[in-house]
């Protein structure tokens, strides 16, 4: 496994892809967290992150510009729930070949309102019953879904489904699974730094104002580490 360091991003293929973004290649490294992006100072559209030992998408500190994120061929289980706060104008992920298990687990997607294109194949989330048309409806932007178009006809019938008492039902079984897994999230994030969802958010805030690099990489260390000078941060 290789560390996530500043020294790698910067050592990594950097280019202009085939739809005109510039990218960054961090393929096959078997990076085993997201950690250090400040370092790229959010001069990338897309970041390929396939082929490696990734098992949540977290760690990303304030990046706007950031479009296309390629997850192919990890081992993701779960989804940061305030990962629309760090990429808010994603358009693209691309999650083949992962472990992600509910559909419930896909919640933290839904806040991604500039999302049009997901990709979930072979993962155990895709053969769920009802899981194309559960996209459909809780994704009223997308317009693709494993590479394949979502009809506003199909979209209209996911939600004639999920109107009804049998979809409602269904829904209610998802967001039980859904809640109770934010909770242990959140609990297990605050017991690891000791911190109050407060004092997260606080640093988070911070983050999306920080004015440098520096201060970006400092605070986004503070937020992994759960050091106790949080409670410096105004």
């Amino acid at each position: 496994m290789v560390k996530l360091t500043p020294e790698l991003i910067n050592q990594s293929m950097q280019y202009i892809n085939p739809c005109r973004d510039r990218e960054l290649d961090l393929r096959g490294y078997k990076i085993p967290q997201i950690e250090n992006l400040g370092a790229t100072l959010d001069q990338f559209d897309t970041i390929d992150f396939s082929d490696n030992d990734l098992r949540k998408i977290d760690g990303f500190p304030f990046l706007p510009r950031l479009k296309c994120l390629l997850f192919n061929n990890n081992r993701i289980v779960r989804i940061d729930e305030y990962i629309h706060e760090s990429i808010p104008n994603l358009q693209s992920l691309i999650l083949t070949g992962n472990n992600l298990q509910e559909l419930g687990d896909l919640e933290p997607l839904t806040h991604l309102k500039n999302l049009d294109t997901l990709c979930l194949l072979v993962n155990p989330v895709s053969t769920k019953k009802h899981y194309r048309e559960y996209i459909a409806f809780k994704f009223p932007n997308l317009r693709l879904l494993d590479f394949r178009k979502i009809k506003q006809s199909f979209r209209k019938e996911s939600q004639e489904f999920f109107r009804s008492k049998e979809g409602k039902e269904i829904l209610k079984d998802i967001y039980k699974k859904s809640k109770a897994s934010a909770n242990i999230s959140i609990e297990n994030k605050s017991q690891a730094i000791n911190a109050s969802p407060e004092e997260i958010q606080k640093i988070k805030e911070a983050i999306k104002n920080a004015r440098s690099l520096q201060e970006v990489e400092r605070l986004t260390k503070l937020l992994q580490s759960g050091q106790n000078e949080m409670m410096e941060i105004e």
